[in-house]
């Protein structure tokens, strides 16, 4: 079997079809969650690209493989999905975006060739690229803001498009009075991209895909990671015009959050962005583009089904579709993803397994809480491996697809470190006190900071879904606040970096050092396990044992 490893880029829970939304239509999101699991409380384990994506990569929390933040490199030596699969037999490529930093003082430490097989590898989070491509951003005084060209923008140059960066200046800018008008600038995604449909980021990225399906012999992981819906939020035609401001919820916020409001989250509420998405016009303009973007993906998806099925691969494919965080777009007076309503941290995951099976569950919502370091375990499972525990940390999800139903967490765990942001500094913040940690046990929500003077954050979500009401503002729920910093307790005390011997490895172990025929300390000999004296009866043991 087959994995297609599907990754959309700041795509929310409840932007699609089959979660609800009132009027964006997604009937290819639909179609595979109609022939699959479609898992309704998914959590990333960190906000940012750069730390949620090493997480889902890993299969491990933040804290465990330190790479937090986004350019924050992930450890040379640092085990992936990759690895773990290639051990089953089954190879592992990326097409599209990682947001990796390779840990290139690592790499020279240790020698490696950065241009090696080892040396890829180690920089593409265990992936063998067919293409990765994070975007060319923008130009500055030191050059591009990617470390590498982009090939997205080396195909637009070879179709015709001009200048040093036409992924700035056709895919991602509109026209305005006969000059480029960035896709940057929100008064701007209103506009249709200046880009034929067919050459914009994610049908390109899609062609890619069936390239690598119709070139590559399985069984194989491919995770085709797709920029879109990030921002710029600017879409070409026809999906410019699809949505407009009548398509707008209006926002999920209230005045009463701004009322004594954690420093950290006023801090954010009163940032550029968090101002830009209070302003209506902003949201009016914007959210559209977004929702044009995702019915572009939409759209795509339906592409790369299609050609599953007609050259009779879907019967043989693990499809995969999900988001590495989501988009606050005004809810809660924020812009982005930087704290842990659902808006931010809980994402799309939907699960088809072609697999017999996995019949019972087609077409199903679970409702367990999930975690996205789960999809490398089962990603693991699926490939016909053991989950190797002491080094993943999620669980999988397998179980739950066969119809099962597994003895499964009580809570789970996001993590955020915002020592890189400016709001440290005007929080007079130093870098290790900068570390935010939610848990959720299915009603109650705790957002702690580690800053030992700055108080919790905390949510019912049974009673106030919407996540309006910080009930930590009065001291009313003190015993709820102490028993979900046992579970932060109890989560912090983990074994997580015993990452080279397994507890099966460890049983094995034990006494194995009486092997080589010595047993020191000892008294008189009978305090030997009876197992021990049958396992070494001998010459050896008779010379040290009296008895």
């Amino acid at each position: 079997m087959n994995i297609l490893f599907v990754m959309y880029d700041q795509l929310r829970f409840d932007y699609l079809g089959c979660s609800g939304h009132p009027t964006l239509k997604t009937p290819h999101f639909d179609r595979v969650a109609s022939l699959g699991v479609r898992f309704s409380r998914a959590y990333v384990q960190s906000p940012i690209c750069g730390g949620s994506r090493m997480c889902y990569y890993t299969g491990r929390y933040a804290a465990s493989h330190g790479a937090q933040w986004n350019g924050f490199p992930l450890r040379v030596g640092e085990q992936t999905m990759g690895d773990h699969l290639r051990k089953l037999g089954m190879s592992c490529h990326l097409i599209g975006k990682t947001h990796m930093k390779a840990d290139r003082a690592g790499m020279e430490r240790l020698g490696l060739d950065p241009d090696g097989v080892i040396g890829v590898r180690q920089s593409e989070c265990g992936f063998d690229p067919w293409v990765r491509d994070d975007g060319l951003w923008a130009q500055g005084p030191d050059g591009f803001y990617d470390e590498k060209r982009s090939p997205y923008n080396e195909y637009l140059k070879s179709k015709g498009y001009d200048g040093d960066n036409p992924w700035a200046d056709y895919a991602n800018a509109g026209i305005k009075d006969d000059q480029i008008a960035s896709g940057w600038m929100f008064d701007n995604t209103d506009l249709p991209a200046n880009i034929r449909e067919e050459d914009s980021e994610t049908p390109w990225l899609t062609g890619e895909a069936i390239r690598f399906i119709d070139a590559t012999e399985g069984p194989w992981c491919a995770h085709l990671s797709y920029i879109k819906p990030h921002w710029p939020y600017i879409v070409p035609e026809p999906y410019a015009s699809m949505y407009g401001p009548n398509d707008v919820p209006p926002a999920n916020r209230s005045d009463g959050e701004r009322v004594d409001a954690h420093p950290v989250f006023d801090t954010f509420m009163n940032g550029p962005i968090g101002r830009a998405f209070q302003d209506e016009d902003v949201r009016a303009k914007v959210i559209p583009a977004y929702m044009g973007l995702i019915k572009q993906c939409d759209d795509q998806l339906g592409r790369l089904l299609d050609h599953l099925e007609s050259t009779g691969q879907m019967q043989d494919t693990m499809i995969v579709l999900t988001s590495d965080h989501g988009d606050y777009l005004g809810d809660h007076h924020l812009g982005e993803k930087n704290l842990f309503h659902d808006a931010s941290v809980r994402v799309p995951m939907i699960v088809y397994d072609p697999r017999p099976e996995a019949d019972a569950t087609r077409g199903t919502v679970c409702e367990a809480m999930v975690e996205s370091i789960d999809l490398a375990a089962t990603f693991v499972e699926a490939a016909g491996g053991a989950v190797p525990d002491h080094i993943i940390e999620g669980r999988s999800l397998m179980p739950w697809l066969r119809g099962e139903t597994p003895e499964w967490r009580d809570y789970v765990i996001s993590e955020y470190d915002f020592s890189a942001q400016p709001i440290a500094v005007k929080l007079g913040l130093e870098p290790r006190d900068c570390r935010l940690f939610m848990v959720f046990d299915g009603r109650y929500k705790l957002m702690h900071c580690a800053a030992p003077d700055l108080r919790p954050m905390l949510f019912d979500l049974q009673n106030d879904p919407n996540e309006l009401e910080d009930l930590a503002k009065v001291d009313t729920h003190a015993a709820v606040i102490a028993r979900l910093r046992g579970y932060l307790h109890n989560w912090g005390l983990r074994m997580s970096q015993r990452v080279t011997k397994s507890e099966t490895d460890i049983v094995a172990m034990r006494g194995a050092s009486t092997g080589k025929g010595v047993l020191p300390f000892l008294k008189d000999g009978s305090e030997v396990d009876a197992r021990l004296t049958e396992k070494y009866r001998g010459p050896v043991r008779q010379n040290h044992l009296k008895d």
